[in-house]
């Protein structure tokens, strides 16, 4: 009997990894990446800090010893590929992949899209994901003692559409269905797959909101944006979970942020 077929009587049971937790943080060179990444290190996990740029990622690394910087674009195969073989020749195994890189292309009706615009970002938000979770589950079905979790970064826009945002709602809501074949998928071999759906952190990408964001009936308002710390305990709460247990899908926002009842 091979080891997956050992395990399928205890799904989601992996055997405990007595050595120091590997994680890998995808887009960490800024926002939610940054901040994760920041919070899981100063729990104790070893992370490597992935992204296009070296120089963002050395600033996320500053202060800690058990971060691992390797330059990554994850839109390409060939790159994926290298970084996987990289954590597996210096590390020896994956606990964690936090698949978080991903861009929000300018707000555009459909038909005002471009086709590369279309490209770069299912290229980069979903292509990225699959490349990554890929690599990841392929090293954590080997591993011993076998198992790991995948947790994707889905977002608000998985659930509800902002105006004018086709091509991240749909790379977004196309995140949901990875998590979901990566659980169903996973379980006879202890991988744990969630997804972590986030409105309105402090970041980049929300620094307008507090001036007017576009809302469905085409008005302007000020939405409340949340502490981006407040997303990273939750990425690490999800983290610290033992295989037996997950958090499927978690929606952290600011309280007051107009989601509910969108449109």
């Amino acid at each position: 009997m091979n080891s997956a077929q050992q395990n399928t009587s205890s799904p989601g049971l992996g055997a405990a990894h007595a050595g120091p937790r590997v994680a890998l943080v995808t887009g960490a060179g800024s926002g939610i990446g940054r901040a994760s990444a920041r919070g899981l290190l100063n729990e104790g996990w070893n992370v490597i800090l992935v992204g296009r740029r070296e120089q963002p990622l050395l600033e996320t690394a500053v202060g800690h010893a058990n971060a691992r910087v390797i330059t990554a674009d994850v839109s390409k195969a060939s790159e994926v590929d290298r970084l996987f073989a990289q954590v597996r020749a210096d590390f020896g195994r994956l606990d964690l992949l936090f698949n978080n890189a991903g861009i929000f292309p300018a707000g555009a009706l459909i038909d005002e899209v471009s086709l590369e615009t279309w490209e770069q970002s299912v290229a980069v938000n979903l292509n990225g994901a699959f490349l990554c979770a890929r690599a990841a589950f392929g090293l954590m079905r080997h591993q011993s003692p076998m198992g790991g979790r995948i947790i994707n970064n889905g977002s608000i826009s998985a659930q509800a559409p902002r105006p004018l945002s086709v091509a991240y709602t749909v790379t977004k809501h196309a995140i949901t269905g990875l998590t979901k074949q990566l659980s169903l998928d996973g379980r006879p071999f202890s991988i744990a797959c969630g997804q972590i759906d986030i409105g309105n952190a402090a970041s980049e990408m929300t620094t307008s909101f507090g001036a007017g964001a576009l809302q469905a009936d085409g008005s302007r308002k000020a939405e409340p944006i949340m502490d981006m710390k407040c997303v990273a305990d939750a990425v690490c709460h999800m983290a610290s979970l033992p295989l037996g247990a997950n958090v499927q899908f978690m929606t952290i926002m600011a309280t007051n942020m107009p989601f509910i009842g969108r449109g």
